[in-house]
């Protein structure tokens, strides 16, 4: 058959463009081509600008704000418009979304629309986008065959991005020490205020993370616990170094990230890392699509459909499997480290 070229169309979060990864492989596969992607987020290109699956990648400033104002969407109407036979997997359910693409397109036969196949609450979202992916559209014929894609994330950082990691890592003198990468902060870290952040049922108490920067280099004497974050959630970050260091000797072995991680370090970063040990976030998704050992804190949302897929599958869960009204403040510093201790063993 001729060659098609896809388009998805979402606006992800820093995790759920990770979690995309396997739709956008499992689509390039069935098509045999590259998938094209129209999205926001200053986030995706830094993910996605090496995945050998992903074509152009179109990007809006706001879904939500007044077209007239908004001149990337202008250019994803007319993007859209250019490529008239391209099939559509459509994967948002929000109406700014919905009146977007509709300014280009109106033909419902080039669309799947996801979220119109969503009948499993409990269902993993690796497993549902491979679901998604072996659908086709009215107009596409012959359909393309179903394809049976791997179940796990990945992502791409190229040889520049390694080498600057090694290049880095060398500068902080840190050599072959081990690196245990510690993420405490998520994303409403900063959207919210400190007291908000704190009835969170994502939030972990700083002392409880020092607990296990401490735990963590008792274990491993000459690691480097490396404590990620955005420049936003330094003070945060600062927070669980200090109160580490209390009665304990920290020797410049436990290091505040927050101002010195860019994404394409991230994912070099976690590369080489020995570990991680993160709250449900973004970067814990990042950690698993470059294969690190992980240790993952869920809150109400449950791990099961969220637990990050790495390669190796080599992620340990924490928490509850369903969504309800659990709280990551539910587990302790002890399951924490005997998880960490067994996934490293």
């Amino acid at each position: 058959m001729a060659e098609v070229r896809p388009i998805i169309v979402r606006f992800p979060a820093l995790g759920d463009t990770v979690l995309l990864t396997t739709l956008i492989r499992a689509l390039a596969l069935r098509y045999g081509t590259q998938v094209d992607l129209l999205a926001s987020g200053g986030w995706v290109e830094p993910l996605l600008a090496h995945n050998p699956h992903v074509g152009e990648i179109q990007l809006i400033s706001s879904r939500r704000a007044p077209y007239l104002l908004t001149p990337s969407q202008w250019a994803a109407v007319k993007w859209l418009k250019a490529r008239p036979n391209a099939p559509i997997y459509y994967c948002e359910r929000d109406p700014h979304s919905a009146r977007l693409v509709a300014r280009a397109v109106t033909d419902e036969a080039r669309f799947v629309r996801a979220w119109d196949h969503w009948n499993d609450p409990h269902l993993h979202w690796v497993e549902w986008w491979l679901q998604i992916a072996n659908l086709t559209p009215a107009c596409v014929q012959p359909a393309p065959p179903p394809v049976s894609a791997p179940a796990f994330t990945a992502l791409y950082p190229s040889e520049a991005d390694h080498t600057e990691c090694a290049r880095w890592i060398g500068a902080q003198g840190w050599g072959d020490a081990p690196l245990v990468l510690l993420q405490p902060g998520h994303k409403k870290t900063s959207k919210r205020g400190r007291i908000a952040t704190a009835d969170h049922d994502k939030h972990w108490p700083a002392e409880r993370w020092a607990a296990v920067i401490r735990g963590v280099l008792e274990h491993l004497p000459a690691a480097r616990v490396l404590v990620c974050g955005s420049p936003r959630e330094h003070g945060l970050v600062q927070e669980a170094i200090d109160a580490a260091g209390e009665g304990f000797d920290l020797a410049g072995r436990a290091v505040n990230l927050a101002r010195d991680l860019p994404l394409p370090r991230l994912m070099a970063l976690s590369a080489r890392a020995h570990s991680m040990i993160s709250v449900d976030t973004g970067p814990a998704h990042v950690a698993a699509a470059m294969d690190c050992r992980l240790v993952v804190l869920f809150g109400g949302f449950g791990w099961s459909r969220w637990k990050p897929r790495a390669p190796s599958g080599r992620v340990a869960a924490l928490g509850p499997s369903a969504e309800g009204a659990a709280r990551v403040a539910d587990i302790s510093v002890e399951q924490v480290l005997t998880a960490w201790r067994e996934l490293v063993a």
